[in-house]
């Protein structure tokens, strides 16, 4: 069948940076359907050579040396671009001709990815809605959300709420590239397709869980949204709790949307709801020492750049395991990691000189850059004594896997072509992440209990970070990817 991908806010950093090298590398790679068409729809008034030649020149940049001449001369008379303004219905309408006039008697799929800012993305589905554009008996009709989606639990159900009165959900894609990403996926491969880590996948050997998003970089030009939206929304809403649902989660039945879907929120269910009086108790918040310097920046800022969040899962198999979530900017590097640190022995027939720190078994997810799994296990040193050492077994993607590990989105727009909603999020899924994040929002958006600790660039956060974690006698797993 054809398809046609009509990308609103196509003259936008995302459109060029990240939507169109990915199509194209579909296409390279043939796994694009055929009869393909991509259309641009914003305001600025390209010619279709004149979008064309833009995205060949993004393209190159940003595919590097995977970018082919002759296979983009292929893709691109696929191409087109339609001028418009998403406040203005006659656009729609003029839209709604071009399409049907493109793709001729024959129809095609129809795939909107809205590519805009967020206060476009209701009069972007309430004007699809009015012309006509969302219905499926000329064929199939789907839409792609960008985070955020809302801003709370309150503005997500309202968003949740003007699309459903247009698009029916199972034609709704709520998009989180963390999810397209090869080694998010192999978190499932890893628990589900090998016997020997689901027997010990739970409270009876796992000590706790730590979730961890670190970045290197400060701030900088994003200051203007990211004091407004600060790291709950960016972060925590999103990427870590979608890390924690794939972690904690049970097997599903089948590897189909609705199955996996069902179980990550039944933990979101369980997740124990955060009263304010608990929100001291349970997370910590930080800010790196220059980042009321920052451009846009609003003077005095409390918006944490560090925040810990500590959660609990009650059901059976994982009461009494917490899970720390932590994210960062300015930290030491960049890291996005799955920790699964396991209980000591109940016994250690070793003397306690035998190993200088007490460390059990530990189970590393590297998400990105150093994409691999480190199992964690301690050995005997050679022509020491009884003398014990934390060793590791290694795997790692790039080294075993020839093929490039290919960007998020390219998987995650495959399956929305053919029709997998396996890895988006579903309607009540956005809402009780929300319904999880709030409370603590709530408490952050006011100065008092937890303190904001300021921190150096380049480390961990603030020092109180490791004295809260020693506390509770755990430590983090502080530890740059080898790459």
């Amino acid at each position: 069948m054809a398809h046609t991908i009509v990308i609103f806010g196509a003259s936008g950093d995302l459109t060029s940076r990240k939507l169109v090298p990915a199509i194209y590398e579909l296409h390279r790679k043939g796994r694009l359907p055929k009869e393909s068409r991509i259309v641009g729809f914003s305001r600025t008034p390209y010619a279709h050579d004149q979008w064309r030649d833009r995205l060949r020149q993004s393209t190159a940049q940003f595919v590097a040396d995977a970018f082919d001449q002759s296979a983009w001369d292929a893709f691109a008379p696929s191409v087109f671009y339609h001028p418009g303004d998403i406040e203005n219905g006659e656009d729609f309408v003029s839209l709604s001709r071009f399409l049907d006039e493109l793709e001729g008697p024959a129809g095609a799929a129809r795939i909107y990815y809205l590519s805009t800012a967020p206060r476009f993305y209701e009069p972007a589905i309430a004007e699809l809605g009015k012309a006509g554009m969302a219905q499926q008996s000329a064929g199939v009709r789907r839409i792609v959300i960008e985070k955020p989606f809302g801003v709370d639990l309150v503005s997500a159900r309202e968003l949740n709420e003007v699309v459903h009165q247009v698009f029916d959900e199972a034609q709704v894609y709520r998009i989180d590239h963390y999810l397209g990403k090869e080694t998010v996926q192999n978190v499932l491969v890893l628990r589900f397709a090998n016997t020997i880590f689901e027997p010990i996948w739970n409270r009876n050997y796992v000590d706790h869980v730590q979730i961890t998003a670190a970045e290197e970089v400060t701030i900088g030009h994003r200051a203007g949204y990211y004091d407004t939206a600060g790291l709950l929304r960016d972060m925590f809403q999103n990427h870590l709790l979608q890390l924690l649902t794939l972690t904690a989660m049970e097997a599903p039945a089948r590897f189909e949307a609705d199955a996996v879907r069902d179980e990550k929120v039944k933990i979101l269910r369980a997740i124990r709801p955060m009263r304010p009086e608990d929100v001291a108790a349970n997370t910590l918040r930080g800010q790196y020492r220059k980042y009321r310097d920052e451009p846009n920046v609003v003077p005095g800022s409390y918006t944490p750049t560090f925040g810990v969040v500590k959660l609990n899962v009650d059901n059976w198999r994982w009461q009494g395991v917490p899970f720390y979530l932590r994210s960062g900017k300015a930290m030491s590097c960049r890291t996005t990691q799955i920790v699964i640190q396991f209980r000591e022995p109940p016994h250690m027939m070793f003397p306690e000189g035998a190993r200088n720190i007490q460390e059990a078994n530990r189970l590393v997810l590297q998400i990105q850059p150093a994409e691999g799994v480190q199992l964690h296990f301690l050995t005997k040193v050679p022509d020491a004594g009884m003398q014990l050492r934390l060793t590791d077994l290694d795997f790692r993607f790039r080294q075993k896997f020839a093929a490039g590990i290919p960007d998020s989105y390219q998987r995650l727009l495959l399956d929305v072509i053919h029709g997998d909603a396996s890895l988006f999020a579903r309607s009540d899924e956005v809402e009780l992440a929300w319904g999880i994040v709030d409370p603590i929002q709530a408490a952050w958006d006011h100065p008092g209990p937890p303190e904001l600790a300021l921190y150096e660039e380049g480390g961990w956060g603030p020092p109180t970070s490791n004295e809260w974690m020693q506390r509770q006698g755990r430590r983090w797993f502080d530890t740059c990817p080898v790459l």
